[in-house]
């Protein structure tokens, strides 16, 4: 049974830990020179702290030992963690190779298949349990590694990735509560504390960035948390739940992705042509655009827990509704380029009714 006070206690043991270390993390991140310099790829004009990560890192050891967690996997993800954390430092130090970073998400995520967490199998409607046996390696190796890389792509607006990933942590820690997944409420727990009181120094205009230490152990922290709930769920759908909760960053990275194999650009070349460079583009102010996102992060979010439990017929409404909301995703992006098919439909309606 879940006590939900010693929830709520590990919840502001994780968020005063990380509002409180922020500080002397600044301080160090400006004596080592972990420092964000603007250039012509990046929005912000002064140059800033990062290694934000690591007081979000520590809050969230803060109230994991709060909470004393005795789940299986348990040594296996901080490990996986402490080597992410640790690439995410020398990378904000140093600046590494996109090839260095690589290779530390590869050493985290194979302490984890190593010690047996990974992608079994997945649920399909009509075909039922799909096991993936000699493709779970694969498909576990994949994953980690793209959801590490998604959340760390879209941090490049204030507040941007905290605010996502609580977003998609919320919604997960739903679905576990409904399941009783005992693993995946604490670790969400203690992640949305720490998220919340980073954004405390974050939001715009933000004093400090979260760096790759943040984005990274972030991204592998929800991959992770995927694979230990929603992965191993056996409802209708659950091999798509997890892509809904995190659409905003996974299809940013896949049209990431897309855009640069066919411009015959390297795939990690960083551009500011993601979705939250659009909407700047179009007009919105920087706190808009992440307010922007943040809702489209909720509307997904709200989605995938409706998907969670539902059966066959309700789950083909709630398709229908998220090609809609694509729709609707895709009319504002559209309005950078002044293209906004929908919008004149609906003055052309408007104008014949007058008429």
């Amino acid at each position: 049974m879940v006590n939900i006070f010693n929830l709520l206690v590990a919840f502001m043991v994780s968020l005063v830990t990380t509002l409180l270390l922020t500080y002397p993390v600044k301080r160090l991140a400006v004596k080592i020179g972990a420092m964000d310099v603007p250039d012509h790829r990046k929005i912000h004009k002064e140059v800033t702290p990062r290694l934000g990560g690591l007081a979000i890192f520590l809050g969230v050891i803060a109230g994991l030992i709060y909470l004393q967690p005795t789940f299986d996997y348990f040594w296996p993800i901080l490990i996986g963690a402490l080597i992410i954390v640790i690439t995410g430092i020398m990378d904000d130090v140093f600046q590494l190779r996109p090839l260095y970073k690589l290779i530390g998400q590869l050493m985290a995520t194979g302490i984890l298949i190593y010690s047996g967490l990974f992608i079994e199998k997945i649920t399909i409607p009509i075909f039922g349990i799909v096991p993936l046996e000699s493709f779970s390696i694969v498909i576990t190796i994949l994953w980690v590694i793209g959801m590490t890389n998604a959340i760390n792509l879209i941090d490049g607006l204030d507040g941007l990735a905290s605010g996502v990933t609580t977003i998609a942590l919320t919604s997960i820690i739903v679905m576990a509560f409904i399941d009783m997944q005992l693993a995946v409420i604490f670790l969400c727990i203690t992640l949305i504390g720490s998220n919340i009181g980073f954004l405390y120094h974050n939001f715009h205009p933000a004093k400090i960035y979260m760096g790759d230490t943040g984005s990274m152990f972030l991204g592998y922290s929800v991959a992770v948390i995927s694979i230990l709930g929603l992965f191993k769920n056996v409802t209708l759908f659950s091999f798509i739940i997890p892509i809904i909760v995190l659409a905003v960053p996974i299809f940013d990275t896949i049209f990431a992705i897309v855009r640069r194999a066919y411009k015959g650009e390297p795939i990690m070349m960083p551009d500011k042509q993601h979705i939250h460079y659009q909407l700047i583009a179009a007009g919105y102010s920087h706190r808009t655009t992440v307010l922007i996102i943040y809702g489209m992060s909720a509307m997904f979010g709200i989605l995938a827990i409706l998907f969670s439990n539902a059966t066959l017929s309700a789950s083909l409404i709630i398709t229908f509704v998220f090609l809609i909301l694509l729709h609707l995703f895709a009319e504002m992006v559209g309005a950078v380029k002044g293209k906004r098919p929908v919008l004149r439909m609906l003055r052309k309606t408007i104008r014949k009714v007058k008429e």
